[in-house]
């Protein structure tokens, strides 16, 4: 199947979003949400246009590496603030709303803000993590992002300065003068801590994609919002949908991995396009 591709430009915004609308109506959809959802949030896109270049800690090197090991947390630290500083933007209040009439049955993500959930979003499957947690990987022990902070910050004052950094959609920075940076351990038996994220090269948890694939099948439809499909989990539930025949629609400015197996391709922003589905599907 080929997708057509709409153009959002001028009044051919209006034309796109009914025939998005009119695919969706009297269907309960699932929503697959990336990082270009959060981007009106103030939070960066991976792969978007402008987006620069990057290589992300990959499990391994996370595991393998301390020099690498205290750098991610580091930049992991300065990027949490900035994260908990984002609010939830219009795309992300629009899907609770349809959420709200019924027309949204849940919402899988890739994006790891919990930006979705603070807006008020009621089923959320984060399918790669959320940042408020910190693990241990010997033990499983789990605790709040927030006390994590608050010892890295007792022993590293350089990290008294949060706003000066630029941060990633996966909460990381860049910091350079790492040497004498102290990574706190488990209290509980001493072992490596991580952010409750699944890094590069680190397979979605099962429970978590059982999960997400659930609310897929559940559905009537599937939107892709926000993601260009490069990760494999996303293409999975893309699949998962392709052959139950349900229609999918892909929301993204820019080429996607899903745009050939899409009913309709709505090249256009996130934010703008939920709201007006709103419009159209509960006449709000």
């Amino acid at each position: 199947m080929t997708a057509e591709t709409v153009l959002t430009t001028s009044a051919a915004a209006d034309e796109a979003l009914d025939k998005v609308a009119a695919i969706l109506r009297g269907r309960r959809t699932a929503v697959l949400t990336g990082a270009g959802v959060s981007t009106d949030s103030g939070i960066p896109d991976y792969r978007g246009a402008g987006a620069p270049v990057r290589v992300p800690m990959t499990f391994q090197t996370f595991l393998s590496d301390e020099r690498a090991r205290k750098r991610y947390w580091a930049g992991s630290h300065l990027g949490w603030h900035r994260f908990r500083a984002a609010e939830p933007n219009l795309g992300h209040r629009s899907l609770v709303s349809l959420e709200s009439a019924g027309l949204v049955s849940g919402i899988v993500t890739q994006n790891v803000d919990g930006l979705h959930t603070r807006a008020g979003s009621r089923h959320v499957v984060d399918l790669h993590g959320s940042m408020d947690l910190v693990v241990c990987l010997s033990c499983g022990q789990a605790f709040g992002r927030d006390s994590i902070a608050a010892r890295l910050e007792a022993h590293n004052p350089v990290l008294a300065n949060p706003d000066q950094v630029e941060i990633a959609p996966d909460g990381d920075a860049i910091v350079v003068d790492i040497d004498d940076f102290v990574v706190p351990d488990c209290s509980v038996c001493g072992g490596l801590l991580k952010p409750n994220v699944v890094f590069f090269g680190e397979l979605v948890p099962t429970g978590k994609f059982t999960a997400a694939a659930a609310l897929v099948r559940a559905a009537d439809a599937l939107i892709v919002a926000g993601s260009s499909l490069a990760v494999n989990s996303g293409i999975r539930l893309l699949e998962l949908a392709r052959r139950r025949k349900l229609p999918i629609v892909v929301i993204n400015r820019g080429t996607t991995k899903g745009d050939g197996r899409a009913l309709v391709k709505l090249e256009a922003g996130t934010s703008e396009s939920f709201a007006g589905l709103v419009t159209r599907l509960t006449g709000r």
